[in-house]
This record gives structure tokens, C-alpha cells and sequence, in this order.
């Protein structure tokens, strides 16, 4: 059944690279055999099309307090192909980022509950906005010039927002994501649909599903992990 779950993460300069490295399933995270599909793109021309040599510029020259990236985490619908969710993680990736360079990884690792692969989608960006203006790695990530932009770094794009200003595009963004899935899954002719808004404000009366965790699962027995996947799906425990 179709379930809407959407987060969103930052990472404080020296974190990019080593988090790149993790949703890419580099390095030590090669183990981890969920990857289904990476790509990344808008990098700017001194990157030569390695987001490493990218996020490694970030947690360089980033300010002290500032965040070297940003990312979406986004649960994709089962009832969608791995082939249909590639190409519904790249529409949402360009819906969310835009021009912004960014770097995109989907994992499907197997549920612990009922095997039901739980496909979701990593977009990790910069909030620096390119504005066509050739800058050396150092000085993208300067401060932004008003006055002189070329002087200055990019300009990021949560700069100078109010909490209300930013609060609100966080549920504009929410409901663009829903949006977008909603799309896909009638254009494969899927009835299932997602809801952004929070159970209260869909009138609905049940308590949101907990977070189990991985130690609690390993401890219920059959039984119990049947009844969790049933209810899950929609269905009735026994």
C-alpha cells in the first residue's frame, strides 16, 4: 500500500562527502547491497562530473556554521516498478532542486516486516544557487556579494527566510512530492494514492504506525511479524 514519508536532513561542513559516500554505497558502505540506481547532476565545471570532488569542495570552504548540504529522503510506492520509481526519483529530483548540483541514490533493501522491499529515494543538494558565473571552488562557497556577486560566493537559497517563510515551503514541498507520486501512480493505472497532510488533518482518528526498529522485529515472533505486515498492507489481523 502506498504510504507517504518524506524527510528533510542537512549535514554540517566535513559530512558531505562521507554521507555521498554512504547513500552511493562507496568505501565501507559497499556491503550494503540496496542500490538500485545512482546519478548526480548540475555540478559545476571544476567538479568534472565527480560529486566526491564536489562535496569534498563543500566541506572545505563551507562557513564554519553553515550546512554543506541538504537532502530529501522520499519512501517510493511498491506499487510502482524499479524502473517506474527511477523515473519518478529523477522527475522529483528535478521538481525539487532544480539548477542546484545534487546527487540522487534509490535504495530497495528488503523489509524485515512481510519482505516488502521498502524503496525510497536519497536526493542530497547544495542549497547554493548557480547563477552562471564562473567561481573557483573556494570562492563558491564564499559568502554571497549583493552588490558584486561575481566577488562573492552563490547564494543560498534558504538565506534570509523567516521561520514562517521556510515553514511554509516545507509543506508547498511536501504536497509537490505527493503530488508528483499521485501523478505517476494514475498514469500506470494504480488507484493507490498518497497524502501529505498529517492524519488529523486527513480527519482520520488511528495513531500514526511507530517505528519498530530492527531490535524489537528480531525479537517478535512469526506470528506478531505477520500480524504488523498485514496492518501494514491495509488489511485485518486475525
Amino acid at each position: 500500500m502506498a504510504s507517504f514519508h518524506h524527510r528533510i536532513k542537512s549535514g554540517k561542513k566535513g559530512a558531505a562527502k562521507e554521507h555521498a559516500a554512504y547513500i552511493e554505497r562507496l568505501g565501507r558502505y559497499e556491503g550494503r547491497e540496496d542500490l538500485i540506481h545512482a546519478e548526480n547532476g548540475n555540478l559545476p565545471d571544476w567538479a568534472e562530473g565527480n560529486p566526491a570532488t564536489f562535496w569534498k569542495a563543500a566541506d572545505a570552504y563551507e562557513r564554519a556554521n553553515g550546512a554543506a548540504y541538504r537532502e530529501h529522503v522520499v519512501a517510493l510506492p511498491n506499487e510502482l516498478s524499479l524502473e517506474q520509481n527511477r523515473a519518478l526519483a529523477i522527475r522529483l529530483a528535478r521538481e525539487l532542486v532544480g539548477s542546484k548540483p545534487f546527487q540522487l541514490a534509490i535504495h530497495a533493501p528488503e523489509g524485515t516486516l512481510g519482505g516488502i522491499t521498502n524503496s525510497h529515494m536519497h536526493l542530497m543538494y547544495s542549497d547554493r544557487v548557480q547563477d552562471g558565473i564562473s567561481r573557483s571552488p573556494e570562492r563558491m562557497f564564499s559568502r554571497y556579494n549583493r552588490e558584486r556577486p561575481e566577488a562573492g560566493g552563490c547564494r543560498k537559497d534558504s538565506g534570509g527566510k523567516s521561520p514562517m517563510v521556510l515553514r511554509d515551503e516545507v509543506i508547498a514541498t511536501r504536497k509537490k512530492i505527493a503530488d508528483i507520486q499521485n501523478q505517476a501512480l494514475a498514469e500506470h493505472g494504480h488507484a493507490a494514492r498518497v497524502d501529505h497532510r498529517s492524519l488529523r488533518e486527513q480527519g482520520l482518528q488511528r495513531r500514526p504506525e511507530r517505528h519498530l526498529g530492527p531490535t524489537r522485529i528480531k525479537n517478535m515472533s512469526d506470528d506478531e511479524k505477520a500480524q504488523f505486515a498485514t496492518l501494514r498492507a491495509g488489511g485485518t489481523a486475525n
